[in-house]
């Protein structure tokens, strides 16, 4: 296993690997960056791939991280995570919403736990779940990140154009 710490816009973020993939992404706690865990190895170069993509999407350039992933969870955990896969960037999704993309309507609670489980926060977008009313709620990183993470992209996000026929 092994880790790195990255720089952002939202403070500083811990990577972690194995040699699947992505296992973790720490979102920094007060300001100050996550401990990486006790048995993983300092080697930026193993993550630089995913420090580029990070850099490109705070920038404004990249909407989707093409990178492997490996996060650990619960079966239930893992198809809600791959649920906020498919909420586009720009976009929100409520938690009601995830539970009917994954065919569970009454799971709208156990939707909440998982998202606020899921260890790779931003490239699986659990800062684009909100309430069904609308309201923003709770965030690993808290809420100014979510907020921050969502103007940002607002802003970047592609606009749909109108074309008049003439």
């Amino acid at each position: 296993m092994f880790f790195d710490h990255f720089d952002s816009p939202i403070g500083p973020l811990l990577l972690v690997a194995d040699g699947q993939g992505l296992t973790y992404i720490g979102l920094p706690r007060r300001g100050l960056a996550q401990e990486p865990p006790p048995d993983a190895q300092h080697k930026p170069a193993k993550l630089r791939t995913a420090q580029r993509q990070f850099e490109e999407y705070f920038a404004g350039t990249r909407r989707t991280f093409d990178l492997p992933l490996h996060p650990h969870g619960t079966s239930f955990q893992l198809e809600v995570w791959g649920a906020l896969l498919t909420i586009p960037y720009g976009e929100t999704a409520s938690y009601a919403q995830i539970a009917q993309r994954i065919r569970r309507p009454s799971a709208v609670r156990a939707v909440g736990a998982a998202n606020g489980a899921n260890p790779l926060s931003i490239i699986v977008p659990c800062h684009r779940v909100i309430g069904s009313d609308g309201d923003l709620t709770g965030y690993g990183g808290g809420l100014p990140a979510k907020r921050w993470l969502l103007a940002h992209e607002r802003t970047h996000a592609p606009r749909a154009t109108l074309v008049l026929e003439p």
